[in-house]
């Protein structure tokens, strides 16, 4: 299955919530993704530009593009950025397949 890192920010009336009420939000991260059939293997905060990482396998794209789309919008995240990782084996086959690809510069 494919994996995604996702980096996501919280709203500042998300941070006032969690400081009233800490929660560990790994587990609604985590049922997110198995509704789907995938497995979520990371959840970290982080200092810096975003709040916190996600590292998740998901069956495919539509079904990760689902949980994010339910993520983004129950209104919590005032960002949330997610990136299809591909393994050394695909880039290999990428790499390959560019190859035949005759690419031509614009204006050339």
């Amino acid at each position: 299955m494919p994996l995604y890192l996702s980096r996501f920010s919280y709203a500042p009336e998300t941070w006032a919530r969690l400081a009233g009420h800490p929660e560990d939000r790994s587990e609604a991260a985590r049922s997110y993704i198995e509704s789907v059939g995938g497995k979520l293997h990371g959840f970290w905060y982080a200092f810096g530009t975003h709040d916190g990482y996600n590292l998740w396998e998901a069956p495919d794209n539509v079904s990760m593009a689902a949980v994010a789309l339910a993520i983004r919008g129950g209104g919590a995240l005032s960002s949330f950025e997610t990136t299809v990782l591909l393994t050394v084996d695909e880039t290999l086959d990428a790499l390959r397949t560019a190859e035949g690809i005759r690419y031509r510069a614009p204006g050339a």
